[in-house]
């Protein structure tokens, strides 16, 4: 059987490349993929050839050999075709999620395949990795009763730990991104402002809240992907505040003001990424239980609403171009595969 896999070729170039499967292993699967969704943040800087070619990241299956032609996604859902003689019965027929690139067909072991919950449909799926990524962002920014949270970025993770977010008893929770789209739906999900960070008075208008004007945010998170995002981090989070960047910039570079300011405000800065549990709830919680948070989560938040594209992989340079050049018209595109 071939498949047609997407492949990253060169900066602003992708290729749709027909190739063989290989036989299916006694404790192998074959899943027909239905849907993958684009990780607009992390595949824009594979696209771009922005990404650091020494990286190694299990969760996004990155390698330590990140040259092109590169296969990169992780974000499939499937439905299993046929299984090994040794695999279960279980899984036959059943309707699959996995960690692989926009590719038509794969085989893969069971232990890398993730059975989707009944009355669960594709689309909703494929927003698995994302909303994993926004219950660790959440775990590891542990808000308290009544803080101020500023969420910079408001692209699909950043929308996901928006909507978590605002489960929470704060006093205020506010939302910041450059396209108005994003925007409007950070505010469908009931934060209390949504403002365009590229305004001159951004920052004074971030601390009034409908609550009064404050000196400034408990918490403030940064999935912008945008390096410059962390002065305004700094600027508007509290003395003894913590600031939790989720963003990966890749090879972005930008000047960061600690001056006197920060020299004295004893912000805490701390990174968080999907591919490890931090050390303080490693003991209680592990990667099944955060994966069980992230399918109930995505069950009461629906984010499959939040699909504006879809393109057939015939279409990849397309999606891609969509993404690069005309990011504000874009919330979740998926690739659909008939």
């Amino acid at each position: 059987m071939d498949r047609k896999t997407v492949y990253f070729t060169a900066p602003g170039r992708v290729e749709l490349r027909e190739e063989s499967l290989p036989s299916l292993g006694a404790d192998e699967i074959l899943v027909e993929t239905q849907i993958s969704a684009i990780s607009a943040g992390t595949e824009l800087l594979v696209y771009r050839g922005q990404f650091p070619r020494d990286v190694v990241d299990s969760h996004d299956r990155l390698s330590s050999s990140l040259n092109y032609p590169l296969a990169y996604g992780y974000a499939c859902v499937g439905k299993v075709l046929e299984i090994g003689s040794s695999v279960p019965r279980k899984w036959e027929n059943r309707l699959v999620f996995s960690f692989q690139p926009h590719t038509s067909h794969f085989i893969a072991k069971s232990k890398s395949l993730f059975l989707v919950p009944e009355l669960f449909s594709s689309e909703a799926a494929c927003f698995l990795p994302n909303m994993e990524t926004a219950v660790n962002l959440v775990q590891d920014a542990a808000p308290i009763l009544a803080e101020r949270v500023l969420v910079l970025g408001q692209g699909i993770v950043g929308l996901l730990t928006a909507a978590l977010l605002h489960e929470f008893p704060l006093e205020c929770l506010v939302t910041a991104d450059r396209y108005e789209l994003r925007r409007k739906v950070s505010l469908e999900l009931g934060v209390d402002s949504s403002l365009d960070p590229s305004f001159d008075d951004f920052r004074s208008r971030a601390l009034q809240s409908p609550f009064g004007s404050h000196t400034g945010f408990d918490l403030t998170i940064d999935v912008s992907g945008n390096p410059s995002a962390l002065d305004d981090a700094i600027a508007l989070t509290i003395f003894s505040g913590r600031v939790l960047i989720g963003s990966w910039y890749g090879e972005k570079r930008a000047l960061v003001d600690f001056g006197a300011s920060f020299h004295r405000s004893r912000i805490k800065l701390i990174s968080s990424q999907v591919s490890s549990i931090s050390p303080e709830l490693s003991g209680r919680w592990d990667k099944s239980r955060r994966f069980a948070s992230a399918w109930n989560a995505l069950k009461r938040l629906q984010p499959e609403k939040w699909i504006t594209h879809r393109f057939s992989l015939d279409q990849a340079a397309q999606a891609y171009q969509l993404l690069d050049s005309s990011p504000e018209l874009a919330l979740q595109v998926v690739f659909e595969y008939k």
